[in-house]
């Protein structure tokens, strides 16, 4: 099963939904990140946004939770700061 993170407009997780692997992968049998957002998208609306996330942290640094952020730098998803003067390692990625 593949994992969507569905995000809102400041790139926050508000969902993560399970897509079945039938459903993204492509005519040559290789799993298709697009694909999965055209289902995402065929069911919560064309204006939402959704990045893959991944169990195993095989995608973008870590497994996305609601709350975290995407980091389109970084191309990562980041958990919540907890702290105002907690700064970004950029390096681990976490606060």
């Amino acid at each position: 099963m593949a994992h969507f993170a569905q995000l809102d407009s400041t790139n926050t997780v508000i969902q993560v939904i399970v897509v079945n692997n039938e459903n993204i992968i492509d005519e040559n049998g290789i799993e298709s990140e697009e694909l999965g957002i055209r289902v995402c998208r065929n069911i919560y609306g064309s204006d939402t946004n959704w990045k893959q996330t991944s169990y195993t942290d095989s995608r973008r640094t870590r497994y996305a939770g609601i709350g975290f952020t995407y980091n389109e730098e970084h191309d990562a998803f980041i958990p919540p700061k907890q702290y105002p003067s907690w700064v970004l390692n950029t390096t681990s990625l976490l606060w």
